[in-house]
Formats: C-alpha cells, structure tokens, sequence
C-alpha cells in the first residue's frame, strides 16, 4: 500500500522545524527521523499525516558527548553510531547492549534514539533502557526547551508526554557506576521482545548497594521493578545468599506485574517470562559488577 497524500518540509533549522509543526497543526503534523516506524505505519494507512517534516537537515541534533557524570545523545544519532562509540560503551553500556538487539543491521544504520523513544512502542528496548538510567529527555517547542524525566515521558501505547508542537532534541543518561545487563526473549531474533529487562546492580564490597530494573512488554508503558530493588538494596552478591535473594527479588517484581495477553503470549506467559529473564538480567549483572572491582 501507499500512504495518503501528504506534504513534506526538510527545514535547515530547529525553529523553523517548531514553527511548522505550529502552522500546520490542523494537518496533525509529524516529525520524520529515522522514518524505521513512522513510514510503515504511514504505508499501511495507520498513520496519517497530512504534514511530514524531516529533520536531517537540522544541525546539532546528532552527536554523542559526555558532560561530567552525564552521557549526552543527541536525538537523531543513528543506532548503529551509538552501538559502536567507545563513549557509550564507558559511559551507558547497557544502551549499547540494548541497541544491538533492535532489529537487524540495517534498520540501526537508519533509525534514530530519539525516534524509537519518541515512538514509544511498549514493547521496544530503548525506552526500557531510558526508564531504567533515569534519563532525562530534552524536547524544544514553541516556549522555549524542557527537560522530562524518562519516568514521565511514557504515557501509553505509542504515547508520551510531547506536546504537538514539541521535537526531541537529546537524551540525558546519568552515568551509572557498576554493572549491566539487557535481557529479552522474543520468538525471533531482531524481532520485537514479547519480555525485555534493562538490570543495572551497584555494589558496596559483596552487597548490593542499589538496583535499577525496568520492563518492557509487560504493561502499556516501560516499568520500574521498584519492589525488586528495594529487596536487592543490602542483599549479599555472592555464594547461596545472593542467588536466594536475587530469585526471591524476580518473584516479587513478577507477581506484581498485571501484563495483558495477546497473539504472542498470555498474560501468565508473560509474567513467567519477566520471572526467568528478571532473575537472568540481576544475576549477570551482579556478575559483572563483580568482575569490574
């Protein structure tokens, strides 16, 4: 199929870019990054924009820089840049483990960081990686630009807190000292994940110091697993203690999850699943965390 008719602007500049999407507002304008998800939906007519406005022609809306503790992405940084910087995999390496699960190759040498958060599908890796890293998202409109916590960015299904004549320009990542890991299951590989974890663990000698664990797949937005880590928060990290923690810690954030079911899987599919690969993604966490000191 071909996507209804629609009119298309490449502005040279962030300004102009915002007043478009002001003066076109009744054409339910959209803004084009990467086009991975916006240009299927619009060729299978389930999105339909009367307005396209491309953004690569913007400067200073890509680039990857590190300002003290805090990793910043501009948002139409390619995937695959973020997947291969060095700076990423100091500084945010569960984002690039994350990312080289996103589909294949060639759909990460195109789509953008902003572009897949913007879309906000509740089942995609980065947004699971934001909420976990406290991301801080920076978005410029016609007032000015604001910065919005990754915990309320996401609104629903598709859905987040940009106003209509907003653009995401960067994702702030504070830099999180200790180890990672980014679990998924998913029933092909690149596929989107029916179950994905995002676990970051800090240590203090053989505790655990603090824990971070976000969801995807299990609820219409990314999730904290904020009962998990408080039951991980002074819990050993070695010998039969960890592991009995760690196994009681996924029971609790799993027993806690009201997933819905679908095509893929039923709803007590998907909470065994956050079970197994909550467990997997703390333990190799810790893991790694362990093996840094």
């Amino acid at each position: 199929m071909k996507p209804p008719p629609f009119a298309y602007a490449a502005p040279a500049t962030l300004e102009e870019a915002v007043g478009l999407l002001t003066e076109h507002a009744e054409a339910e304008p959209r803004v084009l990054a990467g086009g991975q998800s916006l240009i299927p939906l619009m060729n299978f007519r389930l999105a339909k924009p009367g307005y396209l406005i491309d953004l690569r022609n913007i400067a200073g809306l890509s680039g990857i820089r590190r300002e003290g503790e805090v990793l910043v992405i501009g948002a139409m940084t390619r995937m695959s840049e973020v997947e291969r910087s060095p700076e990423v995999a100091v500084a945010a390496p569960l984002l690039a483990e994350a990312i080289g699960l996103v589909a294949h190759a060639p759909v990460r040498n195109s789509g953008t960081v902003g572009g897949s958060l913007a879309h906000a599908d509740p089942a995609a890796e980065l947004p699971a990686v934001a909420l976990a890293l406290d991301a801080e998202l920076v978005a410029v409109g016609p007032g000015g630009a604001r910065s919005i916590p990754a915990a309320g960015f996401f609104r629903g299904p598709y859905s987040t807190a940009l106003a209509p004549d907003e653009i995401l320009t960067e994702i702030r990542l504070p830099v999180w000292h200790g180890g990672h890991a980014f679990t998924e299951f998913s029933r092909v590989h690149a596929n989107f994940a029916v179950v994905a974890v995002a676990a970051l663990v800090e240590l203090d000698g053989d505790r655990i110091r603090r824990a971070a664990l976000a969801l995807a797949g299990v609820a219409p937005v990314p999730v904290r697993a904020t009962s998990a880590e408080q039951a991980l928060a002074g819990a050993p990290a070695a010998d039969a203690g960890a592991i009995r923690g760690i196994r009681e810690a996924a029971d609790a954030a799993a027993a806690g999850l009201s997933p819905a079911g679908d095509l893929h899987a039923s709803a007590e599919t998907r909470r065994g699943l956050a079970r197994t690969y909550l467990r997997r993604g703390i333990e190799l966490a810790v893991s790694r965390a362990r093996n840094e000191r």
